[in-house]
């Protein structure tokens, strides 16, 4: 093995090593922040068009249903979030306290 292939091999572990420091500091929190914030937007959006389902009287109920046969799918699985999830004001909370 020569010089030049030692210090490449070495460049390139050094290189995988930062890459992995940099996504376990940066990216990975910065991706977990980016999907709660995107879930607590969904389940705004959907609380908004589906309040009767928790037995929140709302007048666009009525105009909303007819977007339930396009978000059946995601409809299940948010009711169960919101049932399983605690307190809005626990999930902010989390935000700034780890």
């Amino acid at each position: 093995m020569t010089l030049a292939d030692r210090i490449a091999s070495y460049r390139d572990l050094i290189e995988k090593w930062l890459h992995g420091l940099y996504h376990g500091m940066v990216e990975g929190p910065a991706f977990e922040l980016i999907e709660k914030e995107a879930e607590d937007t969904d389940d705004v959006f959907m609380l908004a068009c589906f309040a009767d389902a928790f037995g929140i009287p709302s007048p666009i109920s009525y105009y909303t249903a007819e977007l339930l046969p396009y978000l059946a799918d995601e409809f299940a699985g948010w009711e169960r979030r919101l049932w399983d999830r605690g307190t809005l004001v626990e999930r902010k909370g989390q935000q700034y306290h780890f």
